[in-house]
């Protein structure tokens, strides 16, 4: 049937069926709905009461005997074993690092001598155990009585006697640091081949000296890559400080254990003790690790990592506004 001539209306002209997906208020006046995750809430959930029954066994489990524990963890024998820990990872870390530069730079050089010793040496000890090498350097003066400077097969110019040179500290400081070195080699050459090519070429077009263009070019730009994985190793040197209790020397680690076998029945609260200080060191190396990585970022990145405080403003500034938000709707 044809429609009448007044009754035609044109599809723009007619209105649109009201439906349930029609806005009631203009879409900027609208509330955007966070996407829901009961998955993360869930998980959120479980993790939250793990880590309080986690802590609850810690407070009240009788065995840990935190009366004990408050007692022994400022003794002046513990004190003395810190500081010693202290004095052998700081000698030990800059020791482990120079040579470590001087083995990495050794191994990119043009020189085959220098790469196959250099490579040595890395293999050599990466391969033996840090105790193994301790307590080999603790009976070196059974194998060397004396040490001397002169001509190889010729006549010596300076003797030195080793078992008075060998002293504890001595003996771990080495240790350590000869282990150290060989970590710290690969982790800065691969700092510096982490340097763009181009950087090493201009430097080369200027006609810079080599040493210059590795402490002023290259070097800094490699330290971006070098500090988080050598903090990494920093961690462990800390960590392995409590082996030089078997050259005789007293840290933190021996502290405790020569005190637990004195009072023996103190053994859990003397390890919480040490415990705890290790957690405060590792604690102390990573806070500085933020901030050298945080200054050595800058030209690398458009803005700088925010510090922990900044976050912490940030998350609570974010929270209000939320509480906010959801008390006006």
């Amino acid at each position: 049937m044809s429609e009448p001539p007044g009754a035609a209306v044109s599809l723009a002209e007619a209105p649109l069926p009201p439906t349930d997906r029609t806005p009631s208020k203009p879409l900027a006046a609208q509330r955007v709905q966070p996407l829901r995750r009961p998955g993360r809430w869930i998980v959120t959930a479980v993790v939250l009461v793990l880590v309080a029954q986690i802590l609850h066994g810690l407070v009240t489990n009788p065995f840990y005997q935190w009366d004990r524990f408050r007692y022994w963890f400022l003794r002046p024998a513990v004190l003395d074993g810190l500081l010693v820990t202290l004095e052998v990872a700081a000698l030990s870390a800059v020791l482990g690092l120079l040579g470590g530069i001087l083995l990495a730079v050794a191994r990119l050089s043009g020189s085959p001598v220098l790469r196959a010793v250099s490579w040595t040496y890395t293999w050599l000890f990466r391969s033996v155990p840090l105790i193994v090498v301790l307590i080999f350097l603790y009976n070196f003066s059974a194998l060397y009585k004396t040490l001397s400077l002169g001509v190889p097969f010729g006549p010596a110019f300076v003797t030195f006697d080793e078992s008075r040179l060998a002293t504890d500290m001595a003996i771990a400081v080495i240790g350590l640091s000869l282990n150290e070195a060989a970590y710290a080699a690969e982790v800065v050459r691969g700092g510096i081949l982490s340097v763009d090519q181009g950087q090493h070429e201009a430097a080369a077009a200027l006609g810079l000296p080599k040493g210059y263009q590795f402490r002023r070019i290259v070097f800094p730009q490699a330290l971006r890559s070098i500090t988080p994985n050598y903090v990494n190793q920093l961690i462990g040197l800390v960590k392995s400080t409590s082996l030089v209790f078997y050259v005789s020397l007293l840290d933190l680690f021996g502290a405790v254990q020569s005190m637990s076998s004195t009072y023996p029945g103190d053994v859990v609260p003397l390890l919480m003790v040490a415990t705890v200080w290790y957690l405060i060191l590792t604690s102390a190396v990573s806070v500085v690790q933020f901030y050298v990585e945080r200054y050595y970022a800058r030209g690398a990145t458009r803005t700088l990592p925010p510090t922990p405080v900044q976050r912490a403003r940030a998350g609570l500034a974010g929270l209000r506004d939320r509480l906010r938000r959801e008390a006006a709707v």
